[in-house]
């Protein structure tokens, strides 16, 4: 039997919520099936994380809505009644504790097998825990604190947690698993939520990376400014129409027609570039150039950046405009050198600073007045410019950086190095967790920087951002750049390819 021949385990009619005076929602109909992988996409603030905290009976829905569980009727007013229905949640941020091992948070909010006395039955703990992550086809030790895990073994155990009561679970909600997962452990979580389709459960799959809703998903429905835009069976979809359905019209801004000119200056080089894994690393880039940077994980592409930017311990030479760049971020900044580090969150901003702070942090000067106080009108026009011109949302520069989605956070990282006017930009996995929408504004934004007389250096997991954004990509293995790849040639399947040291393929 087909999933279209199931019955829906899950059904919503005229979902709305308001929050003051913001329709976050706007009369969404859904519906999930048992053993079903359904996508719920859309560019950042279009609901979807609104229909899942309404779910999770985190917030309340506008009257009027209709929640089926298995034909009965459900009033999800707190997660606990979310719980008891049979929802289950794996959020981005797993939750998971980093010094315990899986046995250990398995175990948390639950209660653990005791024997006499109350002590706790270790062993049996164990092989529960073992049994548990072999259903989900694993079968690491599970005595490792799950710090030592992989990224796709940790998002297992955060699902096994999830599923501990497994017959009493109905549907699961992963959201974005796989934004911080390198690309070659994305087929071990794609198992693991296969084996939780076939048990027959229906699984509600966010995600901004649209391959991934081909390659796992039966049907895909598209939210856009909280309203449906359509459910599709995923078969009967192209990825072209359902970019267009998210972006609804707006114009994704392609990669530049013309060709770097081979006399064009070269701003960036190094020699002899070394680190923990990069090894012996030459390398140039020329003005109004986007150079890529591939590599599976390991490979030196995630060290390479910190590196430049003297953000990593380094060794050998990186020259920009033929001067020798100090080996700190301080002598980077001063040499016209601006990093997007990958970690946003961590390494890029301060959390609990608005949106104007973070803008202005990196060059203060232009605000400061002849008695050493910043002014706060200079810095409100600086900022509000900024936001303007990337389309960040909430338009405020009193906003809250932590509260803004992830494509909105990332426009105000960068927006503190454009203002620079960097002569190298790096930037390091920038449409990492971000949507369509935001993505198509980075690209373009990154070529616009190399168009006015910048280069651009990017490293990315994501080989399709560097087909379509690169001028050339440097493919790294092992800690060596061992391929060079430019014009007709440069496909996600050739770098994919070369990434794993198969021969080109002409």
């Amino acid at each position: 039997m087909t999933t279209a021949q199931v019955a829906p385990v899950l059904t919503i009619r005229g979902l709305s919520k308001t929050f003051v005076s913001t329709r976050a929602l706007r009369d969404v109909d859904f519906d999930l099936r048992a053993g079903e992988i359904h996508a719920l996409i859309g560019q950042n603030g279009c609901g979807k994380s609104t229909l899942i905290k309404i779910l999770a009976g985190f917030h309340q829905p506008d009257p009027g809505v209709e929640i089926r569980l298995a034909g009965q009727e459900l009033d999800l007013a707190r997660t606990a009644d979310s719980h008891d229905a049979g929802f289950r949640f794996v959020h981005q941020d797993l939750g998971l504790v980093g010094s315990l091992n899986t046995v250990e948070n398995l175990m948390l909010g639950r209660e653990v097998t005791t024997a006499r006395g109350g002590r706790i039955r270790w062993d049996a703990e164990r092989r529960d825990a073992e049994r548990r992550m072999a259903d989900l086809g694993y079968g690491f030790d599970v005595l490792r604190p799950v710090v030592e895990l992989g990224a796709a073994e940790r998002t297992g155990v955060a699902i096994a947690r999830a599923l501990w009561d497994w017959e009493a679970a109905r549907v699961l909600v992963v959201d974005e698993p796989t934004a911080s997962l390198p690309r070659e452990e994305v087929a071990t979580l794609f198992a693991a939520l296969e084996r939780v389709r076939r048990a027959g459960l229906g699984v509600i799959y966010v995600s901004h990376r649209l391959d991934e809703i081909f390659a796992i998903g039966d049907r895909v429905t598209v939210l856009k400014d909280g309203t449906l835009v359509g459910t599709w069976n995923v078969a009967d979809i192209t990825q072209d129409d359902l970019v267009s359905s998210m972006i609804g019209g707006e114009e994704l801004r392609k990669r530049g027609e013309g060709e770097v000119r081979p006399d064009a200056e070269v701003v960036l080089s190094t020699s002899g570039l070394c680190g923990t894994v990069v090894d012996n690393v030459d390398l140039e880039a020329r003005r109004g150039e986007v150079v890529g940077i591939a590599g599976l994980t390991g490979s030196g592409r995630e060290e390479i950046l910190p590196l430049l930017f003297g953000a990593a311990s380094r060794t050998g030479d990186v020259l920009v405009g033929g001067r020798s760049v100090p080996s700190r971020p301080r002598g980077a900044m001063r040499a016209g050198l601006a990093l997007v580090p990958a970690d946003r969150r961590g390494h890029g901003a301060v959390l609990g600073m608005t949106v104007r702070e973070n803008t202005s942090l990196t060059h203060l000067r232009p605000f400061s007045t002849w008695l050493g106080f910043l002014s706060r009108a200079r810095e409100n026009r600086e900022a509000e410019e900024w936001i303007q011109r990337l389309d960040v949302r909430p338009a405020s520069a009193e906003a809250i950086f932590a509260l803004l989605s992830g494509g909105n956070q990332q426009k105000v990282v960068l927006a503190k190095w454009l203002r620079r006017k960097p002569t190298v930009l790096l930037l390091d996995e920038p449409s990492q967790g971000v949507d369509v929408g935001a993505k198509a504004v980075i690209h373009a934004l990154a070529r616009q920087v190399a168009h006015d007389g910048a280069c651009v250096v990017i490293a990315s997991s994501d080989d399709a951002e560097l087909c379509d954004t690169c001028d050339r990509v440097l493919v790294m293995r092992d800690g060596h750049i061992v391929a060079e790849v430019e014009g007709a040639g440069l496909t996600a399947e050739e770098l994919g390819r070369l990434q794993l040291g198969l021969a080109r393929t002409s």
